[in-house]
């Protein structure tokens, strides 16, 4: 894995719950293996109503980790704006965030997302990839390795090239035993994206021992 050439990295995947916490988490690891400084940052967090670990928690509890910020939390399991009309609040905007993403002082500042790339993460409906554009951040796509992760990998890079940024590809949760689709897809995602997979992070990662988790991860990521 080549990245970061940014000081930004932006964390997103091609649908919910496809290992964006997960990979971020062993992004950590594998950049801290580097000798780099890391802080996480996960802009809206939804579906604190179901009782699970925050995303920022998860971070901690697999790294160690504790340079890591939470800006907006809504308790629906549901996008970020539709989250907030259910709740009835106003989303903070991205102007809000800037000045302390800005002073964070790690090496590397890994973003989280929530759910794919255009999901609305503000008051004025902006997306990742605007905080990107005021960043100049690049991205680690996460996805599945199954059936539909062609197209799904496929349109959202072509959207992330298309306004100007690199894109790194990551499976999020690979099954020791892969069904045809899945091997097919090593083959494909790179012949339809143009991009080598960088990223393979097992099934059952997030459920490591942290001391094995961190013993792991670098491995999960091709590494220069």
């Amino acid at each position: 894995m080549t990245f970061p050439t940014s000081r930004y990295v932006i964390v997103t995947g091609t649908d919910t719950g496809v290992g964006k916490t997960i990979t971020t988490a062993a992004l950590v690891v594998a950049l801290e293996a580097r000798g780099m400084s890391v802080a996480v940052v996960k802009p809206v967090q939804t579906g604190l109503a179901t009782g699970e670990p925050t995303d920022v928690e998860e971070v901690t509890r697999l790294t160690g980790l504790t340079d890591v910020h939470q800006f907006v939390a809504l308790d629906a399991p549901l996008a970020p704006s539709a989250a907030a009309r259910f709740e009835q609040v106003e989303l903070p905007w991205q102007e809000d965030w800037l000045p302390f993403i800005d002073e964070l002082e790690a090496d590397v500042v890994l973003i989280e997302g929530a759910g794919g790339l255009l999901v609305p993460l503000d008051g004025f409906g902006r997306t990742l990839v605007d905080l990107a554009d005021t960043l100049d951040a690049e991205f680690v796509v996460v996805g599945r390795e199954r059936l539909g992760a062609l197209n799904h990998f496929a349109l959202t890079v072509e959207h992330i090239r298309e306004q100007g940024h690199d894109a790194h590809l990551v499976l999020g949760s690979c099954s020791p035993e892969p069904d045809p689709a899945a091997v097919a897809n090593l083959i494909d995602l790179p012949l339809v994206t143009g991009l080598r997979i960088e990223g393979s992070l097992p099934e059952g990662a997030g459920l490591l021992s942290r001391e094995t988790f961190r013993t792991q991860a670098p491995s999960w990521f091709t590494l220069p």
